[in-house]
């Protein structure tokens, strides 16, 4: 994915690649979507934990993670500017706080702890985007 390798915030670039590759025609049909998710999951663990052999714990360098949690956050989240602006913010917000029990994941050895922590900010923020869209339908 390259973007831990460049300077500054790179799960944030991460995650705006996986908005962008959402973008896709068709990407966002669960068809595409939750095959794309656990294929990238279970690469991502295996990847994830090389990079810790090579960089350190959880490395910056290793952005996979947030592609991930990116894609969870917009399962069912419709292809539209507004509600893909607030699941970003909101996924971002979670990644860096990570809240409970998130954090106790990141604390996981290897590629499991790289890719948990995300995966369960990324489920955070898909039930949090589930009642933004029963609470404004109509958001564009």
């Amino acid at each position: 994915m390259l973007t831990g390798y460049l300077k500054g915030p790179t799960g944030t670039y991460g995650s705006l690649v996986a908005l962008f590759i959402y973008l896709i025609p068709g990407v966002s049909s669960l068809i595409i979507l939750i095959p794309l998710i656990i294929i990238t999951t279970i690469y991502g663990i295996w990847v994830s934990g090389k990079f810790e052999d090579r960089y350190g714990t959880d490395p910056k360098e290793a952005t996979i993670d947030e592609f991930v949690g990116m894609w969870i956050s917009l399962i069912l989240v419709p292809v539209s500017w507004g509600y893909l602006i607030v699941a970003f913010l909101i996924w971002r917000v979670l990644d860096i706080v990570k809240p409970f029990p998130a954090r106790n994941f990141e604390k996981l050895k290897g590629g499991l702890g790289v890719m948990a922590d995300d995966i369960m900010s990324g489920i955070y923020t898909f039930l949090i985007m589930r009642i933004i869209l029963i609470l404004f339908p109509e958001v564009n």
